[in-house]
């Protein structure tokens, strides 16, 4: 498959110049004899003083964001590999999608149930990972399909991030991204931010030319203590479109370093 170019035109990609170097630079592991120290702040001189004071004006007239990048473009881009789509005349696809499918509903019974762990936690941000969990369990158990959660680029299993489970088709090797979401009912044309991708090369979680998918559980308010989840849909992530919002950060240490301190409690 040929690469697919990036729409941004040339005059956005200098304004962005300076946003990209720092994302990169964030991004490089740092070598294993040092990693514990931190890399080196961003030389301030004219060349990207320049820069900064184009880039602040764009991003202010573009309201923060940058909008309409296809998803695909962004996976291709920061990890070289590929977002694949749905096709709905390959029989591996269509008989993964009835697999994971069954585990959709099977899962959606378990977290309905009285019984469910589920049912005990209050706040439905700490309900996800339950779901990820009976999802790679039930996905195990399907004949022909391996799943687990997928490796950073040194190995390590990390839970936090894009995407939380990877499929395997034994048979083809067809790989398959998932990713649960859980949203309340009323809430699907919401225009509050619920998916993200973090680009960074140490904790990149995508190693494959794959089909993408966003298993996305709807829920009712939470009634006498219970979560009763109505439905589910599998979206094919290969069309999706993201947008980019540009955010100045900082940490505490950032703030609280002792020569920027001017005056403190005497208690």
């Amino acid at each position: 498959m040929k690469r697919i170019h990036s729409r941004i035109s040339r005059a956005l990609a200098k304004s962005l110049a300076w946003l990209a170097m720092a994302v990169l630079i964030a991004a490089l592991p740092a070598p294993a004899a040092h990693a514990q120290k931190e890399l080196p702040s961003l030389p301030r001189d004219t060349g990207s003083t320049q820069i900064i004071d184009s880039l602040i004006p764009w991003l202010l007239s573009e309201n923060q964001q940058l909008r309409g990048i296809p998803f695909a473009e962004v996976i291709l881009d920061t990890t070289g590999k590929h977002v694949l789509g749905v096709d709905p005349k390959n029989e591996t696809d269509q008989r993964v999608i009835k697999q994971i499918s069954a585990a959709l509903d099977d899962v959606m019974q378990r977290a309905n149930r009285s019984d469910s762990t589920i049912q005990s936690i209050g706040r439905i941000n700490e309900v996800s990972s339950h779901f990820e969990d009976f999802l790679h369990e039930l996905l195990n158990l399907t004949p022909g399909l391996n799943c687990d959660f997928p490796r950073t680029a040194d190995g390590k299993v990390q839970r936090s991030g894009y995407p939380d489970l990877r499929i395997v088709d034994l048979a083809s090797k067809r790989v398959f991204y998932l990713d649960p979401k859980l949203y309340v009912a009323g809430s699907r044309d919401s225009s509050f931010r619920t998916f993200y991708f973090e680009p960074k090369i140490a904790t990149n979680k995508i190693h494959d030319d794959a089909i993408h998918f966003i298993a996305g559980f709807e829920h009712e308010p939470r009634k006498e203590g219970h979560w009763n989840f109505t439905r589910w849909d599998l979206v094919d992530l290969a069309h999706f479109n993201v947008k980019l919002k540009a955010e100045f950060q900082g940490s505490n240490r950032d703030m609280y370093r002792p020569e920027a301190i001017v005056a403190t409690s005497t208690k």
